[in-house]
Formats: structure tokens, C-alpha cells, sequence
């Protein structure tokens, strides 16, 4: 009796496998990656679909968004304002160091935008920034990061590495923005992270982790200039039917979705936020939708082509016995066999 229910358990485990291979995060599809050749051969989309995001997020527009809605000197100040008046030159993408290892003069003027460690390779800020604002009818400068994560769990704390990123944009000052008898000179630092894929108790929240005044004996009080010198701050985005799903948490949920259609995110962009689509915003998000539903259709094909070939060789079975065992749709099995036969 074992025998006769063997092969139809082998299907079952087989379509379990297949089944288990993609998981729903955050509403996405995502691929439980296992092997090397599956990371390579997905590198080129994933890497593109950074890319395309990173650009979105440095739109000028979308920047002030985010300054206006998180920064505190930023609250009164219009959307324009904070484009026209304060933020300095143009976000740098993916090109300012982090680590130490070939800090120089140049990096935060702007000009050479590479860094590496010698142990752990080219490490840059996702989007890095000057900006001045208005303060006592003074301008102070700061230097802005914004990073985009769709890993929560990286395996590590993302606050530590943001409060890390704020270290290190304070330490790169030193010989460019002051010496060493120059402390007072310091420019305040933020680092911003917009985590895509939060946990539900987080989603749809920002909180600001800056350094505070604690008198433990006596009450003195020191001007905050002097020691609010960095933030970080996290941005967790979360569904359209969560509470607190509007202003800045919509836009940047909306702009980064990989379900909402181009026309819709330009449609939600125009309406409720007022932002005119440009030539190359409208380019920019139409290139991020597609390469998103692009990783999602070539990850499923790859699960399916792996979990028909897996059953042809471990039962022996024809293509089309494996696709029907599978139930693949009769529409899409002529596309899996000639996939098959390419290989």
C-alpha cells in the first residue's frame, strides 16, 4: 500500500516546495532565496529596482516632503520654500562614502563620492544632502541621508546602523567643515530611514531618536545648539487601511508600491499631494512599477520552471505530467515547455 501512495506524497512534498517558495511580505511577493544562482540571476533586476527607487526618493519635491513632516526646522516652512530656499545643490545617489577608510576633504564638498573599507568593500549612503534652515533668523547648515530598507531584520538593529550613519556624516567633518579648535563649526546630522516592510506593530509611524539634556545633579541647562547634533529617524510605512495612513506615510507608501499602477500613483501624487508630474518624475515611476512587477512574474516563473524540473527527474515524469501534477494553468504550459526545452 506504501508504494501505491509513494508517488502521489512525493507530488505533495514536491508541491509543498513549490508552494513554500514564495512567501507574502508586506503584501509583496517575495522569493525565499536559498541558493547562490538564484541571487545571481536576479542581481541585475533587484539592483535596477534599487536604483530606480533611490532616484525617486532624491526628486527634490519628495525630499522636501520629507523634511517638512520629520524635521523640526522645517515645520513652517512651505513645500516650495524648502525647494527653492534650502536645500543645497543636487541629492547625491549612492555615491558618498560611509565608512572611513578613504574619507577625504572632497567628500563632503561633493566631488569624489566613493568609499570603501578594506574589509568590507564600496559601502555609500543610499541619498545624502546639504541643506541650510531658517533658525532666530539665522541659517544653520545640516547634512541629510535618507535610506530606503525593505529588510526590517537585516540581522541587526536598523537603529544602530542609522545612529552609525549619524556618527560617521559627524566624524567626515573634521579638516572640511572644522578642525580641532573649531568644534563650534559642527553641522547637525540627520539620517533617515523609509523601512518598506516594517513589522505590523511598527507600521505606519515615524520616531526620532535624537540626543537629549538629563540633569542628574543639580539643573543646569545648556544651550541645545550645543549637543543636538544628529537624529535618526524611521519612517515605517504600512497599508492604505492601517490608522495613520496620510500625509507623508501615504505619499512615500504610494510612491513605493509595487501594486499600485503608474497611472493611479500619478493620479494620488496630482490630487492629494499636488505634485506635478515632470517628464522625468513620470519616467522614474513608471520604470520602478515595472521593474518591481518584473522581479515579482520572473521570481514565480523561476520557482515554477525549478519545482517542474525537480519533479520530471525525481519521478520521472514527462513535462506535461509534471505541469499537470502542479496544476499549472493549460494557458501557461506551452510557455514552461519551451522554457524546459531552451535549457
Amino acid at each position: 500500500m506504501f508504494q501505491n501512495f509513494f508517488p502521489i506524497f512525493v507530488v505533495f512534498f514536491y508541491y509543498l516546495l513549490y508552494t513554500k517558495g514564495k512567501i507574502k511580505n508586506g503584501g509583496d511577493l517575495v522569493e525565499l532565496e536559498t541558493t547562490l544562482s538564484q541571487t545571481i540571476r536576479t542581481a541585475g533586476s533587484n539592483s535596477d529596482y534599487d536604483a530606480a527607487c533611490k532616484r525617486l526618493l532624491s526628486e527634490k519635491i519628495i525630499l522636501a516632503w520629507i523634511m517638512r513632516n520629520c524635521l523640526e526646522e522645517y515645520r513652517e516652512c512651505s513645500i516650495s520654500e524648502i525647494i527653492e530656499k534650502y536645500i543645497e545643490g543636487e541629492p547625491q545617489i549612492a555615491e558618498v562614502p560611509v565608512q572611513p577608510d578613504q574619507t577625504n576633504p572632497s567628500l563632503i564638498k561633493g566631488e569624489r563620492t566613493e568609499d570603501k573599507t578594506i574589509t568590507e568593500g564600496t559601502i555609500t549612503y543610499d541619498i545624502r544632502f546639504t541643506a541650510t534652515a531658517p533658525k532666530s533668523g539665522e541659517l544653520i547648515r545640516l547634512i541629510i541621508n535618507v535610506e530606503a530598507q525593505n529588510n526590517f531584520y537585516p540581522g541587526y538593529p536598523l537603529i544602530k546602523r542609522s545612529i552609525y550613519y549619524c556618527s560617521r556624516m559627524i566624524s567626515a567633518q573634521y579638516g572640511t567643515e572644522f578642525s580641532s579648535a573649531q568644534y563650534d563649526k559642527i553641522r547637525k546630522v540627520y539620517s533617515i530611514w523609509i523601512c518598506m516592510n516594517p513589522p505590523k506593530s511598527r507600521e505606519n509611524t515615524i520616531t526620532q531618536y535624537s540626543i537629549a539634556e538629563k540633569p542628574l545633579v543639580g539643573h543646569v541647562t545648556e544651550k541645545v545648539e550645543n549637543y543636538d547634533l544628529m537624529s535618526a529617524i524611521m519612517i515605517c510605512l504600512g497599508k492604505p487601511d492601517s490608522e495613520n495612513y496620510n500625509g507623508v506615510l501615504k505619499l512615500l507608501n504610494v510612491l513605493l508600491s509595487s501594486e499600485t499602477a503608474p497611472d493611479e500613483k500619478e493620479k494620488i501624487l496630482h490630487d492629494d499631494f499636488d505634485i506635478e508630474m515632470t517628464q522625468n518624475l513620470e519616467r522614474e515611476v513608471s520604470l520602478m512599477c515595472n521593474l518591481s512587477q518584473g522581479i515579482v512574474e520572473s521570481t514565480t516563473e523561476r520557482n515554477t520552471l525549478d519545482s517542474i524540473r525537480n519533479l520530471m527527474e525525481t519521478l520521472n515524469l514527462t513535462t506535461e505530467q509534471a505541469m499537470a501534477a502542479l496544476k499549472i494553468p493549460e494557458a501557461e504550459r506551452p510557455k514552461y515547455a519551451s522554457m524546459l526545452e531552451e535549457q
